[in-house]
């Protein structure tokens, strides 16, 4: 099966693209927006409409393979490329990518993946993250239309991740209306909630964490007044975007005491908590975060601490799971390049016993998401990220169906055979 052409298309996201270090630097709200300059480089505005691109791979037999290009959130922080616009980006894509991929022979996924993921410029660098992203999709997507089977099947078979196809758990965020969107991820029982979006010490946290206690109690107390059945008893994941160590210095005691006390709050659900502190840099990130593992271990705390900033590449993941740095990492989809950088790195995360996170960010696309979804259930994947979007419906129903529809047809032509 050859591609015959390759087409590219302009589109939004699911959210924005937000430039963190003004938030970080208390950058008001108006309204939907916030209030004072961009401190990023490429930010015209601090919230700007987030932007993607549809690489549409046409087959000589007329199927179309679809992959969408797209960045996170809070693209040109935490070590990331930087923000990714699509007028920007088409170019390259038709000038330097279509001509290797037109007349070439589909026969796997795998190689021709890692060919273009690795693919250096003639400047001399490699091609934007979410290009990579975006256009491996389109090529898995490729793959399982040539040999007329699901995405997960092509990644199972590829990676020999011998796992059983089944659900994975699903992991929904609330944006800012941290309250509202809650009553609609119980009452859909989501398995994993809320994130919460705790990303100001002021407004969000508290100077001593005292906001952020009283939400953790207020969430255990809806969680058990709306749920229908005891035996629901969602794991509650919050990311607090590095407030905790702004709040307590980055003191690691302080930290893990803190910790301690929202246990308490959580009990008896089980808390983790993404992105405790940001220390600006990667190898900093990753021995505040490995000794605050170590400090909450040594108090019997029972806090899961999930790896977000600065663990952002395969190489960064490899080195913060062999370090003990974190308890889950959140493998950060369009942050690591090609989408065959997911199975990897959740195949390694499970092989040294740390979870497994397949997530993304709000700002992706349907298309995005139902890849990941598919790559997630292949591999093994500890939990899901409900994506894009911050309003919970949305993406809650967009990985929830792929996950049915793919385990549907699966069990069908297992019966068929």
């Amino acid at each position: 099966m050859k591609i015959i052409d390759v087409i590219c298309s302009a589109g939004r996201t699911g959210f924005y693209f937000d430039d963190q270090r003004a938030i970080k630097k208390g950058a008001g709200h108006d309204g939907f927006t916030y209030v004072g300059e961009p401190v990023t480089e490429g930010f015209t505005q601090i919230r700007q409409a987030g932007e993607s691109i549809s690489v549409l791979l046409v087959l000589e037999d007329g199927q179309v393979a679809h992959g969408d290009c797209a960045a996170v959130q809070y693209s040109g922080a935490g070590g990331r490329d930087p923000l990714f616009l699509a007028a920007d980006f088409i170019p390259v894509i038709e000038k330097e990518i279509a001509p290797k991929l037109i007349g070439r022979e589909i026969t796997g996924f795998r190689a021709l993946a890692e060919e273009i993921d690795s693919m250096i410029r003639e400047n001399g660098q490699r091609l934007h993250t979410a290009i990579r992203y975006g256009v491996t999709q389109a090529l898995l997507d490729a793959a399982a239309k040539a040999k007329k089977v699901t995405m997960a099947e092509i990644i199972r078979e590829e990676y020999d991740t011998c796992v059983e196809f089944k659900r994975v758990p699903i992991f929904t965020q609330s944006g800012d209306d941290r309250y509202d969107n809650v009553d609609k991820m119980i009452i859909k029982g989501a398995d994993v909630l809320p994130h919460a979006l705790i990303n100001h010490v002021e407004t969000k946290l508290g100077k001593n964490g005292e906001i952020l206690l009283d939400y953790v109690k207020w969430l255990r107390e809806r969680i058990m007044k709306l749920r229908t059945s005891e035996s629901y008893m969602p794991v509650l994941h919050i990311d607090v975007y590095g407030t905790i160590g702004l709040a307590f210095d980055n003191d690691t005691e302080k930290m893990a005491n803190y910790l301690g006390e929202l246990e308490k709050a959580a009990a008896p659900l089980q808390l983790r908590i993404e992105g405790p502190m940001d220390v600006e840099n990667r190898e900093g990130q990753c021995a505040a975060l490995k000794a605050l593992r170590l400090a909450l271990k040594e108090k019997g705390i029972n806090v899961q601490l999930v790896a977000d900033e600065w663990c952002n590449t395969w190489e960064d993941i490899k080195m913060f799971v062999d370090e003990g740095a974190a308890d889950m990492i959140q493998i950060k989809t369009p942050d690591l390049g090609g989408v065959n950088n997911i199975a990897e790195s959740i195949l390694y995360c499970k092989k040294h016993g740390v979870g497994a996170y397949c997530g993304g960010t709000c700002n992706e696309t349907d298309r995005s998401a139902q890849v990941c979804t598919n790559i997630a259930i292949a591999c093994g994947a500890d939990q899901c990220l409900a994506k894009p979007g911050m309003g919970v419906d949305e993406g809650y129903m967009i990985v929830n169906n792929e996950m049915n529809r793919v385990l549907a047809l699966i069990n069908a032509r297992a019966k068929r055979a």
